[in-house]
């Protein structure tokens, strides 16, 4: 394959004609090894979308819509474009209920089951802003010494979607919305089935270790995040129409740039593969 490395630590971009055009078993092996998968230039709907999201496991239902409405779809829209084409500006509540996105997270770590990985295709991108940012937490592990790894092995975190959304707005999420993500306990320490790498779990919806005081859990939660997003660690991602994003949410943390949207466009698709079960089973 066609490869480009696009960070010291993960990432690469992948050469390829197009979505149906991609090797599933060798793309399952590049997920595993480089984290985030780029390929530009392919995006083509909905359609080729979902094949390739079941082609990579079960298709994880959108949290929003499910929550308020009861709903299931497969897509979130990343974005202040509609799907009827209009635009919602900078005051709008979905924009700025979308702000919540800016902070360091990694998608559905607030399920009991996160995602696999999230699938992002891009449509319409601003000229300035709207790059999403993303930082490896296996290399941040990594360069923990022997002693603190070994500390933090064992320790669970409590992630908590209503946590981390409040700090956006306190009335952010609805009640339907709040009570069908009650809090789950997540392994501090992840490890790859495949591999046998080991990756820190951290991120906005985090909200504390398991027994240890809310102050303390700050303390060693946001050090390590801290550390795990670094600028010299993080990978700038700037979209264009056509991208293909493919990223492993069992090891790294995103965040967006933000944008204007009383100025500018934006309208990707999004969807996300199921893991293979609690992280606590790992």
């Amino acid at each position: 394959m066609n490869l480009t490395p696009l960070h010291a630590e993960f990432g690469v971009r992948l050469e390829c004609s197009s979505m149906a055009a991609l090797d599933i078993v060798g793309l399952r092996r590049l997920i595993d090894r480089y984290s985030f998968i780029h390929v530009p230039g392919v995006a083509c709907g909905d359609g080729a979308h979902l094949e390739l999201t079941r082609s990579l496991g079960e298709p994880e239902e959108e949290h929003v819509r499910l929550g308020r409405e009861g709903k299931v779809t497969w897509f979130g829209t990343v974005g202040n474009v509609r799907e009827d084409g209009t635009v919602r500006r900078n005051s709008h509540s979905e924009t700025l209920y979308q702000t919540g996105n800016n902070m360091w997270h990694s998608d559905s770590s607030f399920r009991e089951v996160p995602s696999f990985v999230s699938i992002t295709c891009a449509y319409e991108t601003p000229d300035e802003g709207g790059e999403t940012m993303f930082a490896s937490q296996r290399s941040a592990f990594d360069r923990l010494d022997a002693t603190e790894q070994e500390r933090l092995e064992p320790l669970v975190a409590i992630h908590d979607y209503v946590f981390s959304r409040s700090k956006v707005h306190p009335d952010a999420v609805t009640t339907a919305h709040a009570v069908s993500l009650p809090p789950v306990r997540q392994r501090l320490v992840r490890r790859n089935p495949a591999t046998g790498a080991r990756n820190l779990f951290l991120g906005s919806h985090a909200r504390e270790v398991e027994g240890w005081t809310f102050e303390r859990s700050r303390e060693l939660l946001d050090g390590l995040l801290e550390e795990a997003t670094a600028e010299n660690h993080v990978l700038a991602h700037r979209w264009q129409p056509g991208d293909l994003v493919i990223w492993d949410n069992r090891c790294l943390l995103h965040r967006g740039a933000g944008y204007d949207a009383d100025r500018f466009r934006r309208y990707m698709r999004q969807t996300r593969v199921k893991g293979a079960g609690s992280t606590l089973e790992e």
